[in-house]
């Protein structure tokens, strides 16, 4: 099997989830950074993310989805980083065995905007578990909701 090296394992990982995972295709994300650092998506309104359809506002598990997946992306590409020259097969061995342990989210605002930006940064990442910050704003910088979550990388 042939050994990738980070990037190019970040770049596989980033455009799978882009264009293979149906929910995230539903809900309209687009993966925008993906570092050990830092995740980021991006996603439009569009009326199907309606929660409170009388005051339009973004629906919480849209909002919890969007902070998941950010600290998701972190996670993970901690884990990657750590690898040494994997095969593309023990990394997909690898990636099959994570997910959210858990998730909590605080939401400070409604959900209102055109464009929706959820961000992660790394607290800690470890070989079995790693840990994030997440944040979502609008496309003025709104901060709407903020979240910390759990993950299993090993």
């Amino acid at each position: 099997m042939p050994k990738m090296d980070t990037q190019t394992i970040l770049t596989k990982v980033s455009d799978f989830m882009n264009t293979r995972v149906p929910f995230q295709q539903l809900l309209g994300f687009e993966i925008t950074e993906f570092n050990p650092a830092r995740g980021e998506l991006k996603f439009q309104w569009k009326d199907e993310l309606l929660g409170n359809v009388p005051q339009r506002i973004l629906h919480g598990g849209v909002t919890a989805t969007a902070l998941d997946t950010a600290g998701g992306l972190v996670a993970i590409a901690g884990m990657v980083d750590r690898l040494e020259d994997p095969s593309e097969s023990y990394l997909m061995e690898r990636l099959s065995r994570c997910g959210t342990i858990d998730l909590r989210v605080d939401f400070l605002r409604p959900g209102r905007g055109k464009t929706f930006i959820a961000s992660a940064t790394i607290i800690r990442s470890g070989n079995k578990v790693a840990v994030a910050r997440m944040e979502l704003h609008n496309e003025e910088g709104t901060h709407i909701a903020f979240g910390t979550g759990t993950y299993l990388v090993g």
